[in-house]
């Protein structure tokens, strides 16, 4: 029998803001890196980060929650002007935070 994925979480947040900052650098990085430094990649990453603050703030721990709630809010963001989606945008935080934990992003392992 197939065994469902554990959902992964965050500890909780005691410094919502020092997270939410961290967010940013670490995805505006991200972002310049992958394909191209444009401007638009910090406000690409301050509206990520300002929706991971707000979901943090309310007690969200779940990375697939925050993930979902990313990519809902990108949605409303004009990527016109960026290589991005909110998709690709969304999994890379995922990421990003997958990262921070210690987990593998390629093979989802410890």
């Amino acid at each position: 029998m197939i065994e469902p994925i554990p959902a992964i979480t965050l500890p909780p947040c005691n410094r919502p803001q020092q997270e939410a900052q961290w967010l940013e650098n670490a995805l505006k990085e991200w972002l310049d890196r992958e394909f191209l430094p444009e401007l638009v990649n910090q406000k690409i990453a301050q509206r990520a980060a300002s929706v991971f603050l707000r979901q943090r703030m309310e007690g969200e721990n779940d990375v697939g929650s925050l993930l979902m709630a990313i990519l809902t809010e990108m949605r409303g963001f004009d990527f016109s002007k960026s290589f991005y989606s909110e998709f690709a945008v969304a999994n890379a935080v995922s990421d990003l935070l997958l990262n921070s934990l210690g987990i593998d992003t390629c093979c989802g392992q410890s």
